[in-house]
C-alpha cells in the first residue's frame, strides 16, 4: 500500500519556517500597505523587498518554476502545502514570487515566448521588477469566448487591436498585458482567437476606470479600451488562432493554486471563530460552551478538511499523471467547491462576531465577497460543475434492459443464476 499522509521531515522544516515567517513578517504588511501589486509604492521597496531577499536566500522563491527559470521546480503537492500557508496573507504570494496573474503569465512566456520576448519581459517578471496583466474577459459577455468582440487585424508588420476588456486585474500597475483577441471571426471559437503582448503605454490603450472589489485597499481591476492599438507582428504568443491552447498553460494550475491559498484564508476565518468563541461571554457562559456555536465550528472544520483533502488529492494526481487533461474533473471539482467552503466558513465567523463582524474593522465581509469573486474568476461555478458531471457521465453507460441490473428482483434472478440456485424456492 502506498497511502501516506505525512510530509517528509526535510520539507516539513521548510513549511515550519514559512509558517513562522508569514505569521511574524508577512501578515503585518496586510494591515499597513495597499495593493501587493503596487511595486511602485516606495513602501514596497522598503518593506517587501527585504522579505523577498530572505525567501530567495532560503531557496523558496517562485517554487512553481523549474530551476532553469530560477525556481525549485516543486510538484503540486509541495506547492499545495506551501500555498495554504501563503494564503493567510494577501502579500504572501508576492513575497514568495508566486502571485497571480504573474505566475501564470510567466509560464506562458516560458512556453510560448520568443527569445526576444523572454529577454524583454520574462526575466524582469520572474524577478518581480515588473508586474503584468491578463486581459481576457469582456463587459458584454464575461468569460464566454463565443461573444468576444475585441479583434486584431494584421496590417503589414503590425497587429491592430480594437475593443474593450473588463476586470483586467492589476492593469494600473502592469508593465505589459497579455490580451486575447479575435483574429478569424469565421473560424470556430477555439481556433479563431490569438494572444498578444501589449506593452503598457502603447498609444490607443487606456484604462477607462479601475474597479474595486470588496475590501481591497486599492481598486485594481481595469476596464480597458483598445482604440486601434498597434503592436509589432512579433508580439503574438504562439501561432495565430491558438489563444486557447496558450491559455491552458496557466488556467489548470492557476485554478488549483487559487484553491490552495483559499485553504489558508478559510483557516484564518476558522481560527478567528475559535478565538472569539473562547473569548466572548454571553447569557452566563462562553460562546464556546453554546452547542449551536460548537456546531458551526465543527461544520467549518469538517468542510475545510474535506476540501483540503480534495485539493491535495488533485495536486497528487497532477504530479502523478503530468497531464492536466487527465485531472480535468478533479480541477473542476476543486474550483466548484472553493467558493462555497470559503463563503460558509467566513459567514459563520462574521456572524459569531456580531455587529463588529459586518464592519470594515473586521476582514469577514471581505472574505465573503471574495468567495463570490472566486465563484466567477477563471470561469463561473456552473461551468465547472458541468465539467464534473460530464466527465463522470463518460464513465457510465445506459441500460437497454427494461429493468436495470440494480433492480432488486432482476439482481436476485441474476444472483440465483450465478450461484446455481435457479431451482431453489425462495424462503
Amino acid at each position: 500500500m502506498a497511502w501516506d499522509f505525512e510530509t517528509d521531515p526535510e520539507f516539513q522544516r521548510e513549511l515550519d519556517w514559512i509558517a513562522q515567517f508569514v505569521r511574524e513578517r508577512v501578515e503585518p504588511l496586510d494591515a499597513v500597505l495597499g495593493s501587493p501589486w503596487n511595486i511602485h509604492d516606495p513602501r514596497f521597496e522598503q518593506h517587501v523587498r527585504p522579505l523577498q531577499a530572505q525567501v530567495k536566500a532560503r531557496g523558496l522563491w517562485a517554487c512553481h518554476l523549474g530551476p532553469e527559470l530560477g525556481g525549485a521546480g516543486y510538484g503540486q503537492v509541495k506547492l499545495a502545502l506551501m500555498n495554504e500557508i501563503l494564503g493567510r496573507s494577501s502579500f504572501g504570494p508576492i513575497v514568495f514570487g508566486c502571485q497571480a496573474p504573474d505566475s501564470g503569465n510567466s509560464e506562458i512566456l516560458a512556453h510560448y515566448g520568443t527569445p526576444q520576448q523572454k529577454r524583454r519581459w520574462l526575466q524582469p517578471l520572474l524577478d518581480n521588477r515588473i508586474v503584468s496583466c491578463f486581459a481576457m474577459t469582456e463587459p458584454q459577455g464575461g468569460a464566454d469566448p463565443a461573444v468576444f468582440t475585441t479583434c486584431a487585424v494584421r496590417e503589414g508588420n503590425e497587429w491592430v487591436i480594437t475593443g474593450r476588456k473588463w476586470f483586467a486585474s492589476n492593469a494600473r500597475f502592469a508593465a505589459f498585458f497579455l490580451v486575447v483577441a479575435v483574429t478569424d471571426a469565421q473560424a470556430p471559437v477555439t481556433a479563431g482567437q490569438s494572444m498578444f503582448i501589449v506593452p503598457a503605454g502603447t498609444p490607443g490603450l487606456s484604462i477607462v476606470r479601475d474597479v474595486g472589489i470588496g475590501d481591497e485597499p486599492e481598486a485594481t481591476h481595469g476596464y480597458l479600451d483598445f482604440d486601434h492599438v498597434r503592436v509589432p507582428v512579433d508580439h503574438i504568443l504562439g501561432q495565430p488562432g491558438k489563444a486557447f491552447e496558450v491559455a491552458q498553460v496557466r488556467l489548470g494550475g492557476g485554478r488549483v493554486h487559487h484553491a490552495m491559498r483559499t485553504i489558508g484564508l478559510a483557516q484564518k476565518a476558522l481560527d478567528a471563530m475559535c478565538e472569539r468563541a473562547l473569548s466572548r461571554r454571553t447569557q452566563g457562559s462562553l460562546l464556546a460552551d453554546k452547542q449551536m456555536v460548537q456546531e458551526r465550528i465543527a461544520d467549518s472544520w469538517i468542510e475545510l478538511e474535506q476540501f483540503r483533502l480534495l485539493v491535495l488529492r488533485t495536486a497528487w494526481r497532477i504530479d502523478h499523471y503530468k497531464d492536466y487533461r487527465r485531472v480535468r474533473q478533479d480541477i473542476a471539482a476543486v474550483k466548484a467547491a472553493m467558493p462555497r467552503v470559503l463563503h460558509d466558513i467566513a459567514a459563520r465567523a462574521l456572524h459569531l462576531h456580531g455587529s463588529i463582524g459586518v464592519s470594515t474593522e473586521m476582514p469577514f465581509a471581505g472574505m465573503v465577497l471574495r468567495a463570490f469573486q472566486m465563484g466567477l474568476a477563471d470561469g463561473p461555478t456552473e461551468v465547472h460543475k458541468i465539467t464534473v458531471a460530464r466527465q463522470e457521465l463518460r464513465r457510465h453507460q445506459a441500460s437497454a434492459a427494461l429493468f436495470p441490473a440494480y433492480h432488486k428482483p432482476t439482481a436476485a434472478a441474476q444472483a440465483r443464476a450465478v450461484l446455481g440456485m435457479d431451482g431453489d424456492v425462495p424462503a
